[in-house]
């Protein structure tokens, strides 16, 4: 019995294979979509995880300077105390045109050591022996070795790239930083009943998470990013299963009230729905992790790209079939399909034994439920105020987004009711008054189509409002920044001096860049030191500044600041910040700072000198004429025996700055086009599921003279006027959604706000793709309608209706 009714449920999806097709790919769509998103989190994470293992002995907790550096005797009262630490100096060191982090430590004390001057069973105590030696990953090492000779290195497996490990004499050296330690790495074993820190050294703060946290950190607003985008595309993919669903077990009212009938309980029939649902459900997540899968191999390398460009933080190999985002896309799509059915579960639990088809009369309470789901996206868009008024951070920002987003879709339905009731009024004509009222009796069968139209179309404006914005701003701001026409980098300090004083001669202005890594509050602070010219004065982007800023700055010792670092830690114009340990300096200044998530300050040059004496003296921007570029370029080179890559136009900086951030927004635009797909997809679902309903509604006014191929023509203009309807509300939700990702997002990921423009030109190529993929959509059900046999539509006639 159970088996026979069990081939009955199953022998509907045979005589509606299209329906089962389309159920299956809407799943198997959002499902890829999803998988693809967990596929590339998932590689990422990974790779920061084996960078962790890779430096296990860095990960351990550590005590940060609350300003600062740690001092020699800082040190030493710990060690005094019985504390065992072991001192760490970070910093940023420039080889030729190239920077590299460097971390000094000790090493006869640091858990590193074993590993890294270890030979052969033995200690080699080469590294403590001047000039000293530089540990380096096998890449890094091949690539140093072509900008300097004059320290020995080791290549190391297990040592990340691009980072270098040197003893801590020689890291301070190649800092300037002699004396100075940047942080204290507690080791694992400590004695009981030592002083507590906070007693010994309450300057320092203890910090638990380590840097070798750090790049998860950064990078958890770009992965949250992608996971809200692969949720939005999931979420468009189940408003395809839904509708599919329940248009499914709609027709098969019938059967249910026969099986019911013939002795099944309402129990059973449910229990083999859902296992129907499950074996669906299934093979759609199958096909879906095999799309995921081929989608994340094509989008990491732009994914890896980003990362480095923007965080530092390296993706290495290829894509792994790892069983976290498998099951992770397999889980989804079962709960997906459970989700998509479970109010036409509810329905068919609570259908009575007689029930009648009736849809017509459901049908009308489809179209009053609107009034109810327009309720609840009211509510919802009230909870998103509330949330965005009282929450802060990411996760918040977020949830004011789904409030948004999901509030906006319910609202649809009635919205498009409204204004079709609205053109009822002012239409001219039979025909025009039958078009309106049979695109009114349509939209319960489209509703959820045109809501996953909706929130594609959104996430394409505000995304590109996003984007475009951003670029904007960011060329605007390249052009302050990147005021110089050309860019010196030398060897060494003694060079340095020497080309200043062949620039002096010749005439030719030269702005050092020179700068110092200090640590602020625990966290890192690069500090600037710039001279008194007016390149900075007349290009400097500033945000917020008091009126006599610059001459605070060069005169008084004042400094600027960043617009991350004012966010993060509360700062103003007028705070005093302590810079490091005996340097306070007032704030006259907020800069922006694209594309930076650390906190920087500028200083006058002899302000930064007078504090930390040595600073590295060996990059230069130049003001040069345009004609005079070249030779200049030239001159330089043959006077200083430099390479070619040592001397950069601001040009080749600009687009190089470019290029990265055109790359780092290829993942959300090939995201924001599949999901308008899906959405597209949906709509086809929707018409084509739809066909054998549509056929009493038309077969009446192709018996009144309109031929088939006008009533196909007006498949095509119902689907074009649902679609400009929908694009024409997604607008204003797309804006909404544009200014939080400015003025939300932006500022909880990344410590800076972005202004917000607007693009009518994207807005108009957007509306015409809605219109296209609409077309498309209702192209293959005008066409049968087209070649539909006469005899098929006197058929209608043949029974009462």
């Amino acid at each position: 019995m159970i088996r026979a009714a069990f081939l009955a449920l199953l022998s509907h999806w045979l005589r509606h294979p299209l329906q089962l097709v389309t159920l299956a790919v809407g799943l198997a769509l959002a499902t890829g979509l999803w998988s693809a998103v967990q596929a590339i989190n998932s590689e990422a994470r990974a790779s920061y995880k084996q960078a962790e293992e890779q430096l296990a002995g860095m990960a351990g907790a550590r005590l940060v300077p609350m300003e600062g550096s740690i001092s020699l005797d800082q040190f030493a009262r710990l060690r005094r105390a019985g504390w065992q630490v072991t001192p760490v100096l970070t910093g940023n060191v420039n080889f030729g045109d190239q920077a590299f982090d460097i971390m000094g430590i000790d090493l006869l004390g640091h858990p590193l050591s074993a590993a890294l001057i270890t030979e052969q069973g033995a200690p080699d105590l080469t590294a403590l022996t001047p000039p000293g030696l530089l540990f380096a990953h096998t890449d890094t090492a091949a690539r140093l070795a072509r900008l300097q000779d004059s320290i020995p290195m080791r290549a190391v497996e297990d040592v990340p790239r691009d980072l270098l490990i040197a003893d801590l004499s020689l890291a301070g050296r190649l800092l300037n930083q002699s004396h100075q330690i940047s942080y204290l790495q507690l080791l694992p074993t400590q004695r009981s009943g030592l002083q507590p820190l906070a007693e010994l050294v309450p300057e320092l703060r203890l910090d638990a998470s380590g840097d070798a946290a750090d790049t998860a950190r950064l990078t958890e607003s770009f992965h949250l990013n992608l996971t809200a985008f692969g949720l939005l595309s999931f979420a468009v993919g189940l408003f395809i299963v839904q509708g599919g669903i329940a248009l499914s077990l709609e027709q098969r009212r019938a059967m249910l009230r026969t099986l019911r009938g013939l002795g099944l309980s309402l129990r059973l029939i449910v229990l083999l729905i859902a296992a129907e649902l499950m074996a669906i459900g299934i093979l759609s997540a199958l096909l879906g992790l095999a799309g995921g899968y081929l989608v994340a191999a094509a989008l990491l390398p732009d994914v890896s790209a980003t990362l480095s460009g923007l965080y530092g933080a390296q993706i290495e190999g290829g894509l792994e079939l790892r069983p976290t985002w498998v099951l992770s896309g397999l889980g989804m799509a079962l709960a997906g399909v459970f989700v998509a059915g479970a109010q036409a579960l509810y329905e068919v639990w609570q259908m009575p034994l007689l029930a009648a088809p009736a849809s017509q009369a459901r049908g009308q309470h489809v179209r009053r439920s609107y009034r109810l789901l327009a309720i609840a996206g009211v509510a919802l868009l009230m909870l998103g105020a509330v949330i965005l008024l009282v929450s802060e951070g990411l996760l918040g920002g977020f949830a004011f987004l789904s409030a948004l987003m999901l509030g906006a879709a319910l609202l649809l339905p009635q919205l498009i009711t409204l204004l079709l009731t609205l053109a009822q009024r002012f239409a001219r004509g039979p025909f025009a008054g039958w078009l309106l009222a049979d695109t009114r009796a349509q939209l319960p069968g489209m509703s959820l189509a045109l809501m996953a139209l909706l929130l594609a179309l959104a996430a394409n404006i505000g995304v590109t409002t996003m984007v475009s914005s951003f670029r904007l701003t960011f060329t605007a701001w390249l052009d302050q920044r990147l005021a110089a026409e050309l860019y010196v980098t030398v060897r060494n300090d003694h060079q340095g001096a020497a080309l200043q004083d062949w620039l002096a001669a010749r005439d030719i202005p030269a702005l050092p860049v020179r700068r110092a890594d200090l640590r602020y509050e625990g966290l890192p602070l690069r500090v600037y030191g710039v001279v008194d010219h007016a390149t900075y004065r007349d290009h400097w982007p500033l945000l917020d500044a008091k009126s006599d800023a610059w001459d605070r700055m060069f005169r008084r010792g004042a400094t600027m600041i960043n617009e991350q670092m004012a966010r993060r830690h509360g700062l103003k114009p007028g705070d005093a910040v302590a810079l490091q340990s005996g340097w306070r300096a007032e704030v006259v200044g907020i800069y922006s700072d694209f594309g930076n998530p650390d906190a920087q300050a500028i200083v006058a040059l002899p302000t930064l000198l007078a504090q930390i004496p040595g600073v590295p003296n060996r990059q230069f921007g130049l003001r040069v004429p345009e004609e005079e570029i070249f030779p200049v370029s030239k001159a330089i080179r043959d006077a200083f025996d430099l390479p070619a890559d040592a001397i950069t136009d601001q040009r080749t900086i600009k687009m190089r700055s470019l290029a990265i951030f055109e790359r780092t927004f290829v993942i959300t635009a090939a995201l924001n086009l599949l999901t308008l797909g899906v959405a597209g997809f949906a709509m086809l679902s929707s018409l084509l599921t739809l066909w054998a309903q549509r056929l009493p509604q038309l077969a009446p006014v192709w018996a009144m003279g309109l031929t088939r191929r006008q009533l196909a023509a007006t498949e095509l203009l119902r689907s074009l006027l649902l679609a400009a309807m929908t694009a024409l509300l997604a607008l204003p939700l797309g804006l909404a959604l544009a200014w939080a990702l400015l003025a939300v997002i932006n500022v909880a990921a990344f410590g800076w706000k972005l202004p917000m423009y607007l693009f009518p030109d994207d807005w108009l190529q957007l509306f015409l793709l809605a219109l296209l993929a609409a077309a498309l959509s209702a192209a293959l059900p005008a066409w049968r309608l087209s070649r539909l046999d006469p005899a098929d539509l006197l058929k209608v006639f043949a029974n009462e209706r």
